[in-house]
């Protein structure tokens, strides 16, 4: 049994506390809210964030930060993306020396357009950093439906070990040395997954959304390789795997968003009545300017920036994406 600390208490912090437990650690549960801690420490629940899951006993929670650190072997952290920064700071005066620290977050810092692991490198130097990413809706894995994921970091043997640790019988995880594919799998889903919804929501059809998902897959390839990344990771969970899941399904906030814009609505109107964070509505234009830096061609995320941060308006922005199924 190890002692794993999670960091964040919404959806998929919680998911992630409900595999880790189930694969038989000790597991502290850091939230904000001062409700969710109650709840889950008295009732076993998130209705805040995770509604209709029983967690599995023994998870505690906690609203202060050093407690769910003290002592644990590894931290996965999931706060939204654009907070990755600040709370890694907070931690950085209480982790021990060499702790990893493993991100769970989808998304590109605005700013700095740095990748989850690359603001978790800076913040935290002396923490080995970790991406985890791939097709795993918070409420099946809290359900204990089967998922697999990928785990990645340059220290091919740390993932390995880390992988063997979360994994269970119903969440398998696949280790790899490839964090920049990985990171760039799970930002990219999230931006497609929204042009994939405004599709939808403009009932243009089964066929269009297959295609927008293809090119969708063939963007996030450009921008990884940029980047540095390997093809092949594309390839798998945290690259086909994840952009499947994402940009087919309502369940993703990202393709409801984008379906709900697809209908008529405003963004500003949608994201309103969220609790949760829809990491696409802010790592779209962090995605376009270090497309712009790096040279690369990627005009399904230029259509969903153009749409979301710079008042294009919603034909437009369809002629838009269906060009892009040219080539």
């Amino acid at each position: 049994m190890a002692r794993i600390g999670v960091i964040g208490g919404g959806a998929f912090g919680t998911a992630m506390a409900c595999v880790v437990r189930r694969s038989g650690h000790d597991i502290t549960l850091w939230a904000r809210e001062p409700e969710v801690v109650e709840d889950i420490n008295g009732q076993g629940v998130n209705p805040h964030f995770l509604p209709g899951v029983r967690l599995p006993a023994g998870i505690r929670a906690t609203n202060d930060m050093a407690e769910a650190v003290a002592g644990a072997e590894f931290l996965l952290l999931a706060p939204p993306a654009q907070r990755m920064r600040e709370i890694a700071t907070r931690l950085a005066p209480l982790l021990a020396p060499g702790t990893p620290v493993v991100s769970c977050s989808k998304g590109l810092e605005r700013g700095s357009l740095a990748m989850m692991p690359e603001v978790l490198a800076q913040a935290l130097p002396r923490s080995p950093a970790l991406v985890l990413s791939g097709p795993s809706f918070a409420r099946e894995l809290g359900n204990e439906l089967p998922c697999g994921v990928a785990l990645a970091c340059a220290d091919a043997a740390l993932a390995r070990r880390l992988a063997q640790l979360i994994a269970n019988r119903n969440f398998g995880v696949q280790a790899n040395d490839d964090p920049v594919g990985t990171a760039i799998g799970g930002v990219m889903k999230n931006v497609v997954a929204i042009a994939s919804g405004v599709l939808a929501g403009r009932k243009l059809g089964e066929n269009a959304r297959a295609t927008m998902v293809t090119v969708g897959l063939a963007e996030a390839v450009r921008l990884g390789l940029a980047r540095g990344a390997r093809r092949e990771t594309f390839d798998g969970l945290a690259g086909i795997g994840d952009m499947m899941l994402t940009a087919n399904s309502l369940q993703s906030r990202n393709t409801s968003l984008g379906f709900a814009l697809g209908e008529g609505s405003k963004l500003e109107e949608v994201l309103a009545g969220r609790k949760e964070v829809t990491e696409g509505a802010f790592s779209a234009e962090a995605v376009v300017t270090l497309a712009q830096r790096l040279g690369v061609q990627m005009p399904v995320s230029q259509a969903v920036d153009a749409l979301l941060n710079h008042g294009a308006g919603l034909d437009a922005t369809v002629q838009r994406l269906t060009a892009a199924f040219g080539g």
